[in-house]
């Protein structure tokens, strides 16, 4: 059995407010490239994700049983709920651009069981301007955050699966040729295609498919060469659409092609792209087109998305030097029979959004704030790096700390 860790995700104040402030600036450029937010369940009905084919293995769902019995998962996946729920709303006669902040519970190498992604679906368009929307957003998004240097690879399923179609390998032999392509061994592939009956042409287009990458003109010039059927060249004039509305976004500098990007090929239907920066090796952001997935809830739609992998980034968004927990604004000190006039006080600061923390005299403590005011019998003294003063009333400090604002 599976040992889930669900520990070490404790968030104290500075972790979770830098965890915060990126969240914030991601879902602040979604919202203006149109994007509405939406949440889905976190329990889900297992059947559900067991059904759906090519998308999340079933020993790496987190299951709970409910009291009746039935099976249950923590929720896996957001593309999938989110496409079922569009289905069955019977919304697919118009665009929707919807964009999620939320956790997913899955077993993964690492024993970490759960983590936050932040990620967008757009429905109902299928073409190519809106494959580049996506990408340009993911783009602008690592931007807003300052992660720099890094690179959105581009790729497509096409090419590659018209290549497999053709070869006619069994289930066994495209699980093998597919790790071998994605990690660009070329002579194990050379020497694994050669054990083969396929005829030589199609051999050497196999071998091809992982030195497409690079420069997005030339690895389109290279692709159109393996075109065999208006399947493929479909696939090469989606590629030159994208690119070039990417140059028009002005974003050829972020991107480059890697046609041997044939990660989750049964699940995405057309372009695949991902992002990586320096210092981690694993994407921290997937997506693609997925135009077929909704075919399993009975309607075809075509959609594209993404998703950031949040806690990956932090591992590489540099802070700013300015610290993120701010001290308080005000410490207030009180003796016992004064405790009245200091809680008023307190709650008089706070209604003018101030960081307030009240104690009192006889507790000791090296809490720190900008201000600090001591409630004596008819008087408060206040007191911070520029002055020192004593005032006789309420009324009177009041007007005097909320007009320094």
């Amino acid at each position: 059995m599976r040992n889930y860790n669900f520990r070490n995700r404790t968030s104290f104040p500075e972790g979770f407010l830098e965890k915060s402030n990126v969240i914030k600036q991601i879902q602040n450029r979604f919202y203006t490239y149109g994007y509405d937010q939406i949440e889905t369940p976190l329990f889900e009905d297992y059947d559900m994700y067991s059904n759906v084919q090519g998308t999340v293995h079933q020993d790496d769902m987190v299951k709970v049983i409910h009291p009746s019995g039935k099976v249950l998962v923590l929720r896996p996946d957001v593309t999938i709920p989110i496409t079922r729920q569009y289905v069955e709303a019977d919304m697919n006669n118009h665009y929707h651009r919807f964009s999620y902040v939320l956790d997913i519970f899955r077993y993964n190498e690492t024993q970490q069981a759960y983590r936050t992604q932040a990620g967008v679906e757009f429905f109902g368009d299928e073409s190519p301007e809106a494959d580049a929307e996506v990408i340009a957003l993911a783009i602008d998004s690592l931007k807003d955050l300052k992660i720099a240097p890094f690179k959105l690879e581009i790729g497509h399923s096409g090419i590659y699966k018209e290549l497999l179609a053709q070869a006619n390998l069994n289930s066994h032999e495209q699980q093998t040729l597919h790790a071998l392509i994605q990690s660009k061994n070329m002579s194990e592939t050379s020497s694994f295609l050669d054990h083969l009956s396929i005829d030589q042409d199609l051999k050497q287009k196999i071998e091809l498919i992982p030195m497409l990458y690079g420069d997005p003109s030339i690895v389109i010039e290279r692709a159109q060469a393996l075109v065999t059927n208006k399947k493929m060249q479909q696939v090469v004039d989606t590629l030159f659409k994208v690119f070039s509305l990417l140059k028009d976004y002005q974003m050829k500098e972020y991107i480059s092609f890697n046609l041997g990007l044939i990660n989750n090929m049964n699940y995405y239907s057309g372009i695949i792209f991902q992002g990586f920066t320096e210092h981690i090796g694993q994407p921290i952001l997937m997506g693609g087109r997925y135009d077929h997935l909704s075919l399993q809830f009975e309607n075809e739609i075509p959609a594209v998305g993404f998703a950031f992998e949040v806690d990956k980034l932090l591992t590489v968004i540099t802070q700013g030097d300015d610290p993120l927990i701010k001290q308080a604004d005000f410490l207030i000190k009180y003796r016992t029979n004064c405790r009245q006039d200091a809680f008023l006080l307190a709650r008089k600061i706070r209604q003018a959004n101030k960081k307030v923390i009240i104690q009192p005299t006889e507790v000791s403590s090296e809490l720190k704030a900008f201000n600090i005011i001591q409630v004596d019998s008819g008087s408060y003294q206040f007191k911070n790096s520029k002055q020192q003063t004593t005032f006789l009333s309420i009324d009177q400090i009041l007007q005097h700390v909320l007009k320094k604002g």
